[in-house]
C-alpha cells in the first residue's frame, strides 16, 4: 500500500512549490504550497479536470473568470477547457490538495 505523511510532504520554495504525491498514467496527485503573495498563473488543460482542497489556510481561486476566496475544508473544480488558477493574497501560508485527471500528456 502506498501512503504519503501529508505534514512531512510540506515544502515551501521561493515560488509556488507543487510536491507529487501520487502519479499514475491516468492521475496526478499534488500537494501545493503557496506563500504569501505566491500564485500559480491562469491557464487551462483542454483535456483534463482539475479539484483543488483547500487543507490549509485560504486562497483566492480564479476558474473560468469567476473569482472566489476560499477557506479551508473547501474544494472547487476546473473542469476541462476552464481557465483556472490561485493565489495567496493572505499572509499566512497555503497547502491544497490538487488532483488532475485524467493526467496530461
Amino acid at each position: 500500500m502506498d501512503t504519503v505523511t501529508l505534514a512531512k510532504k510540506r515544502a515551501f520554495a521561493s515560488t509556488l512549490n507543487k510536491v507529487p504525491l501520487f502519479e499514475s498514467e491516468r492521475l496526478l496527485f499534488d500537494l501545493y504550497c503557496l506563500r504569501p503573495g505566491q500564485a500559480q498563473r491562469v491557464h487551462r488543460h483542454d483535456d483534463a479536470d482539475k479539484v483543488y482542497v483547500v487543507a490549509e489556510g485560504e486562497a483566492l481561486f480564479e476558474v473560468g473568470g469567476e473569482q472566489e476566496l476560499l477557506p479551508e475544508g473547501t474544494a472547487v473544480i476546473a473542469r476541462a477547457g476552464e481557465s483556472h488558477g490561485v493565489r495567496n493574497e493572505s499572509t499566512s501560508n497555503v497547502v491544497l490538495l490538487v488532483a488532475m485527471a485524467p493526467r496530461p500528456r
